[in-house]
């Protein structure tokens, strides 16, 4: 972990199945760039069912970044999905606005808006214009962003999302240009109409979301500035999981960074264990860590024993952080 950590790539993902630990590795992850090598550092979490306030016992609620108390040089928020596809409903429903007003169409558009809204692909690519907002905007005022993802599925959705996004501005840019060129064609004052076409607000918004797209697109393929890294633990379905999402993240040219092990039985538990129950754990994990180790050989950056409690608050967070980078 140290190594991939020491080449200074800014935008670090961190994804899993549901309860591998994956925001105590992102929180943890985030804690030594910023304490450890004394980087400006951010945290977000994408994640719908959020923990860092948890995590840090400190409320980072509200969508908004807060300074992490008791921890040097380290901001967190957590992402509000309501407020994101409220903002991003408003952005949609004034384009839909004015593509009926050019066309001279009287129609309520709020049924049409609701539907849109209604389905899970628009809250994730409200979800990824909010992500662009952080790699653009608020990211160049920090060195390393590191994000806590959702579920693994959610989270390969959200980033693959970026090809599909890509593709259909394109293809909606494409479609205004023609139907602009129709409208001037069809004009008796071409002139007139030709500059009024020049700030047609559709064309310009879609162009803009475009440019943010092509800004993001180019750092999300960037092995020196991005990393997707895995969290699993050593069982079967969880090491399933990142074997099957691994293989989406390289399809869609996201660099994949490696994969954390979590909550690994030490030894010495199993060695102590008299009623045989950890013992037993301790050996299924033996047989699952040589599959991890099939599968992912070099790509492991780290394996972290299973703590007797719950990662909460910064001086726990470190102890963790050791195992995760010092091994």
């Amino acid at each position: 972990m140290k190594q991939l950590l020491s080449q200074r790539v800014k935008y670090l993902f961190f994804g899993g199945k549901g309860g591998v630990g994956k925001t105590v590795v992102a929180a943890a992850t985030a804690l030594y760039l910023a304490e450890e090598t004394g980087e400006k550092t951010l945290l977000a979490s994408f994640n719908p069912v959020h923990s860092l306030s948890s995590v840090f016992q400190q409320d980072l609620s509200g969508g908004v970044i807060k300074q992490v108390a008791n921890a040097k040089n380290l901001w967190a928020v957590e992402v509000q999905y309501d407020d994101i596809v409220e903002k991003y409903k408003a952005r949609i429903t004034n384009l839909l606005k004015e593509l009926l007003k050019m066309a001279e169409l009287s129609i309520d558009i709020k049924p049409l808006v609701d539907i849109a809204t209604t389905n899970p692909a628009f809250h994730e690519a409200a979800a990824f214009d909010k992500m662009m907002d952080i790699v653009l905007k608020e990211g160049a005022q920090y060195d390393r962003v590191v994000f806590d993802m959702a579920a693994v599925a959610n989270a390969v959705r959200l980033i693959g999302l970026s090809k599909l996004y890509g593709a259909w501005l394109q293809r909606t840019i494409k479609l205004r240009k023609e139907t602009l060129a129709l409208k001037e064609q069809l004009s008796f004052r071409k002139d007139r109409v030709a500059k009024e076409l020049e700030k047609d607000p559709i064309l310009l918004e879609l162009q803009d979301m475009y440019n943010r797209y092509m800004q993001v697109r180019k750092v999300l393929t960037d092995p020196s500035a991005t990393r997707f890294i895995f969290v699993t633990i050593p069982t079967v379905l969880s090491i399933s999981v990142v074997q099957r999402f691994v293989e989406m993240v390289r399809a869609y040219e996201i660099p994949y960074g490696g994969v954390v092990v979590n909550m690994v039985i030490p030894s010495e538990e199993a060695a102590s264990d008299t009623t045989g129950f950890i013992k037993s754990k301790y050996d299924e994990q033996a047989r699952n860590l040589e599959l991890v180790k099939t599968l992912f050989g070099s790509d492991i950056l780290a394996k972290v024993r299973m703590f007797p409690e719950e990662i909460v608050g910064v001086d726990k967070l470190r102890q963790f952080m050791k195992e995760l980078v010092h091994g």
